[in-house]
């Protein structure tokens, strides 16, 4: 573990070395974080357009797929978060996350609105709900790879998950225009404080991508009544992420 947190750094930044398949070109200052997310599942459900669109600010535009909005649950272990120009450290830099988003846009840039983000540390639920004005709660959280499986367990009051998941099958990269490039490859994030627009700018390779198949025991995250139907569910091994601190966006 300890070499894998020196080498670390190396890898988080050497995603910016392969551009060409975002959708704008990077931001032209420097970074602020980077991360490295492990065992994500992505778990999303087909939902009512205007249900949705009253829980999302006039600000950004509710994009659809296939005639829906799409809200999405995913759970994750965070890895090796570290500032720019700091080394990550063990255990401070290690936690589980969940997040529960759906899909926006504003200037014609697509990227992904957060109803709420919780992690097991108190630190990082400070700084980020500080620096970048996100919904960000601690909750007790577990993540335990057991097989083939992650078994996630996530609870605050009013807002608990547990399951298990897994990937199943060959790695895939989203084709272009289809439902899984439309609920991954986003590269920036959106959000609103005292009537104002902030924008996030992320930076990560195409997501190395698989089926996958999940077991939810309890699920009252989503903001709203989820459909009795199974999710549609896409499994990631590992992805090196770098972000950008957030910028005002004019209305």
């Amino acid at each position: 573990m300890a070499v894998e947190f020196l080498e670390l750094p190396a890898r988080q930044a050497a995603v910016l070395e392969h551009t060409e398949h975002r959708p704008w070109p990077l931001p032209d200052r420097s970074w602020a974080n980077a991360q490295t997310w492990i065992d994500l599942v992505f778990l999303h459900w087909r939902v009512d357009e205007a249900e949705l669109r009253r829980l999302v600010p006039r600000s950004v535009e509710l994009e659809t797929y296939d005639g829906a909005a799409w809200l999405g649950v995913t759970p994750f272990l965070l890895h090796g978060f570290r500032l720019r120009g700091t080394p990550p450290l063990p255990r401070v830099s290690t936690f589980p996350e969940l997040n529960v988003r759906t899909y926006v846009r504003h200037d014609d840039k697509p990227g992904i609105w957060f109803f709420t983000l919780d992690a097991a540390s108190i630190a990082a639920v400070e700084g980020a709900k500080k620096l970048y004005r996100l919904p960000y709660h601690r909750a007790h959280m577990r993540c335990r790879r057991i097989g083939d499986h992650v078994h996630y367990e996530s609870a605050r009051a009013g807002a608990t998950f547990s399951g298990r998941y897994r990937g199943d099958g060959a790695l895939f990269h989203a084709d272009p225009g289809s439902l899984e490039e439309f609920l991954t490859e986003r590269y920036c994030l959106y959000t609103e404080d005292g009537g104002r627009l902030y924008r996030a700018d992320i930076h990560h390779p195409p997501w190395d991508l698989q089926r996958g198949e999940a077991m939810i025991d309890l699920n009252t995250m989503a903001p709203l009544p989820l459909p009795d139907d199974d999710p549609h569910v896409l499994f990631s091994p590992r992805q090196d992420v770098v972000v950008w601190g957030i910028e005002e966006v004019s209305l």
